[in-house]
């Protein structure tokens, strides 16, 4: 599936077939053994990507990371980087975030340039994403370090009209996060305004804690979920959104 990630997620969307992404934080990574377990139970439940990157990353460990999920499986590896300081080679894609919610001229443009001519060096497949932040109810860390404001939980329309205009900039996928450790996920009532009002596929990250959750995300729209911090406190929560998501693609 190298250098055709992008493809594969829209064809999927075409088919009305929902994909799940595992993300790992690197800085969570300390016990070898237990990570390449949850590799083989995310190739044995199917799980689409999986993501790695994080907001603040105090460990130098991603190219390992990278290398082990590679070594165990071959689930593409997409970066979901926090900083330019995360780009890695051995990826198979990036996803090249814009933070369209917030107003911070770095995440919009300025770590992008910065990047640009080490992403080309490397050929990863870039997909341009337009990533926006909504309140989850608590102080994430991806808004501390974003220094940005996200959109209040409850105005579906401002959302919406975020998502459209980045579409209209040529962002190939909208994503929208509550954030690591969000209280709740991303409401039914925002999602389905956000899908019916943009044509690329969306990806719904944060909160997603149990399988209803992410049940209730997936019918309202979203193409693809992310969970990672759930998955770490809980890893029987794995397998119970990999049965909800082939239970709906069925």
């Amino acid at each position: 599936m190298s250098k055709n990630i992008f493809q594969h997620l829209n064809q999927r969307k075409t088919k009305g077939l929902k994909s799940f992404a595992v993300l790992i934080d690197p800085d969570k990574v300390t016990d070898n053994q237990s990570f390449i377990n949850l590799i083989l139970s995310c190739k044995e439940h199917k799980v689409d990507y999986f993501f790695v990157g994080g907001s603040l990353l105090t460990t130098d460990n991603v190219s390992e990371i990278i290398t082990t999920i590679k070594e165990n499986c071959k689930i593409p590896v997409v970066l979901f980087p926090g900083s330019n300081l995360q780009i890695n080679e051995a990826a198979d894609a990036i996803l090249f975030l814009s933070l369209i919610s917030g107003r911070n001229p770095d995440l919009l443009i300025g770590q992008h340039v910065i990047a640009a001519p080490l992403i080309k060096k490397y050929g990863l497949e870039v997909i341009p994403t337009g990533y926006i932040l909504i309140n989850s109810g608590n102080d994430t860390t991806v808004s501390y370090m974003s220094n940005t404001q996200p959109i209040p939980y409850d105005k579906p329309d401002i959302a919406a009209c975020t998502a459209i205009a980045g579409e209209m900039l040529g962002l190939q996928v909208i994503y929208m996060d509550a954030g690591s450790g969000a209280v709740q996920p991303i409401s039914a009532d925002m999602i389905s305004k956000v899908i019916k009002s943009i044509n690329t596929p969306l990806i719904i990250g944060g909160g997603i804690t149990t399988a209803e959750k992410a049940q209730t995300v997936l019918k309202a729209g979203a193409d693809m979920i992310v969970v990672g911090n759930g998955i770490e406190k809980n890893p029987s929560l794995l397998i119970a959104i990999s049965e909800t998501i082939q239970q709906m693609n069925h």
